[in-house]
């Protein structure tokens, strides 16, 4: 239809409405759903790539050189132009087609919002490529040069089988920390990228937060990160805002709320526990005594019911608080959002709707009103207060935490610290010395005992500024060693199951045949980033092994702790009894059997015998693992340690004498 008729600018029009895309006026188009554009005078956008961003396009198209096939982009948001802008575009001129004839790109989405604007990027960046949308009413070809399509529409009934997996060089996944959804799954399987093989396209999917809940799930999509910049790497290279963290606990028991599905807190059952009258007001008055000058914060609440109860503790408290929710009417929502962006009013609230795709730059001020025991979220809803804007200095992060005995993940945890840790007014550069002083006092401990240690290293502190102290803990006997419990907090923390630790940045959890799933931090140069892996050991029948254990298996690698912890438990509760590696069961706060105390009471004194009163199965057990697991060499290398530290102090205290015996003094002297 030519471009001029009256039918086409009725049906642009239509299109138009039905997506809410404005597209440049300089543009035509040539189909009913969104085409190509076919000014070609009209040159694309050029668009200056700052330094990482070019980084991570090399690192993609060196990877795809080698031949990979499925890989993974991690990068913060909110680093000024958005992924979709920049990443997408351009690798969609940069990728070279595997086979000839291979030259379309699908785009994948999973919300409207993503959909419109991935295509009005793709729209402003290739004037003269043909650009369709799949998603709701709107019908691509499954011809054009660029599809953007939802997941949810793509997958219904029979509208896949319209796109020739053949014609396609490149599948762009956007927010891909959802790629092991179903329709993403089915739609890969589609496009021959169940597995890496030289016919399928290249798959490349982006997210801030690259890691499922699990831990192990991601694999089934993509084989690995090729490029990776978190948030601290992006506020240090000032690309994003810098950030101050305040966590505050506001001891809501949230010790019986049940998990969900996808592992965090079942929302309603969170609800009823911190939309309390009490936790309301010690969350606005934790507001008002942190936010002295802060013109925009956006707080985020765990349902609807949450929203009221805490926009209503704001105004009772005069703060002009308003909301938005997924069922806000659009017009009235947008009309909102637009006052919030002028600085009508200071507070806005909602509840999962501004944790992915919002850009929002004014906000000076996150309100974590939830808890949560999902990293992703965390990062998402901290990330909506990172971006640059004219005016403003930093962004401040209150975190009302709740208990932390219970798995709860806080922002320290983000920087590799303990959840427990409580900071007020922290910078990034506070949060990341105490990680670096952390880390360099283990890998001093790691040169000093070969065998991983036995020194612990504590900066614990359970209220107040930010501060750090390292402190050495000497045992006197093997059995100080086992019987402390201290290193076995912060892993509990995160985790319902019984993990022991065995070593320094090694622990254990073991199963009632013998067989055991260890997490251990990879100090190996390298590696590059400190990873953590993810191992299972299995027992073997002295039938068919001499050797009592199969050889390490790997299971999974992560960045981070929580997402090692996440991916073992997955693991492990998928193969091993939950009455055996859960540490809630009763029978764990029972005496201790015969059995074990005949075990352990072998290598203590006479005079020093354990009993069932005093004793519980579960602590036994513990003991009976560490043992097992080289507490005894781990207490040798920890002795060879303190005496090679006391001949070192000895030397300088003799060393100090000398020089104190060559000091004149105006004075008596002395015999």
């Amino acid at each position: 239809m030519p471009p001029n008729s009256r039918g086409w600018h009725a049906l642009f029009r239509k299109w138009k409405l039905a997506s809410s895309i404005v597209l440049p006026r300089r543009y035509a188009t040539t189909s009913t759903a969104l085409p190509g554009l076919i000014d070609p005078s009209a040159p694309p956008l050029k668009i200056r790539l700052r330094q990482y961003q070019e980084e991570c396009i090399q690192a993609v198209l060196s990877h795809l050189e080698k031949g990979d096939k499925r890989l993974g982009i991690s990068l913060a948001t909110g680093s000024g132009k958005t992924t979709l802008e920049v990443i997408f575009t351009q690798l969609i001129d940069r990728v070279n087609p595997h086979t000839k004839g291979a030259d379309q790109t699908l785009i994948l989405a999973h919300r409207q919002e993503l959909v419109e604007q991935a295509a009005r990027h793709c729209t402003n960046a290739y004037p003269t490529k043909s650009v369709e949308i799949e998603m709701s009413s709107m019908h691509a070809s499954g011809s054009a040069d660029i599809t953007v399509a939802s997941i949810q529409s793509l997958t219904s009934g029979d509208r896949i089988s319209k796109f020739d997996p053949s014609r396609f060089k490149l599948v762009l996944v956007d927010e891909a920390h959802h790629i092991v959804a179903p329709g993403y799954m089915r739609t890969l399987k589609h496009f021959g990228l169940s597995k890496a093989q030289p016919s399928s396209p290249a798959l490349v999917g982006v997210s801030a937060t690259l890691s499922r809940f699990d831990g192990l799930r991601l694999g089934a999509a993509i084989d690995q990160v090729v490029y990776h910049k978190d948030y601290i790497d992006m506020i240090g290279e000032k690309w994003l805002s810098d950030v101050i963290f305040t966590t505050v606990q506001t001891k809501a028991d949230v010790s019986k709320v049940k998990k969900g599905a996808n592992g965090d807190f079942k929302p309603g059952e969170l609800s009823e526990v911190v939309n309390t009258d009490e936790i309301n007001k010690v969350t606005v008055r934790s507001w008002l005594a942190k936010t002295e000058g802060r013109k925009s914060t956006l707080a985020f609440c765990v349902d609807l019911a949450h929203v009221e109860g805490l926009t209503n503790t704001f105004r009772e408290h005069g703060i002009d608080a308003h909301f938005i929710t997924g069922d806000t009417p659009k017009p009235e929502r947008s009309s909102r959002l637009d006052a919030f962006k002028r600085g009508d009013f200071p507070v806005l609230v909602n509840c999962g709707v501004f944790t992915e795709g919002t850009d929002i730059p004014n906000i000076d001020c996150v309100l974590l009103a939830r808890p949560t025991k999902s990293r992703n979220l965390l990062v998402q809803m901290i990330g909506r207060g990172m971006r640059l804007h004219p005016g403003k200095k930093d962004c401040h992060i209150i975190d009302m935490v709740a208990s932390l005995a219970t798995g709860v993940i806080s922002t320290p945890t983000l920087f590799g610290l303990d959840p427990s840790e409580l900071v007020e007014d922290a910078t990034v550069d506070d949060m990341k010395a105490i990680q670096d002083r952390k880390e360099v006092a283990k890998r001093k401990e790691a040169e000093e005992a070969r065998d991983q240690n036995a020194t612990e290293v504590s900066t614990k502190k359970p209220s107040g500024p930010i501060a750090n102290t390292v402190t050495f803990t000497d045992y006197d006997s093997v059995f100080d060693l086992i019987e402390d419990t201290t290193e076995e907090r912060h892993i509990r923390s995160m985790s319902p199951h019984a993990w022991v630790c065995i070593a320094q940045d090694r622990w254990i959890l073991t199963n009632s045949n013998g067989s055991y799933v260890k997490i251990e931090r990879n100090f190996k140069e390298e590696a590059g980033d400190d990873q953590f892996i993810v191992t299972e050991i299995a027992a073997l029948s002295p039938a068919i092994s001499k050797s009592p254990f199969s050889k390490p298996r790997k299971i999974a690698k992560a960045l981070t702790f929580d997402d090692a912890i996440h991916a073992a438990d997955t693991y492990a509760a998928k193969k091993y009894p939950f009455q055996f590696i859960s540490r809630n069961q009763r029978w764990r706060n029972t005496p201790a059997t015969e059995g074990q105390l005949l075990f352990l009471n072998k290598l203590r004194r006479k005079d020093d015998q354990l009993s069932p009163e005093g004793l519980t199965k579960g602590r036994a057990g513990d003991m009976i693992t560490k043992l097992k697991h080289g507490a005894r060499g781990r207490f040798a290398s920890l002795e060879v340690a303190r005496r090679r530290q006391g001949k070192a102090r000895l030397k300088v205290e003799q060393e100090q004498a000398l020089r104190d015996r060559e000091k004149v003094s105006v004075g008596p002297l002395l015999d």
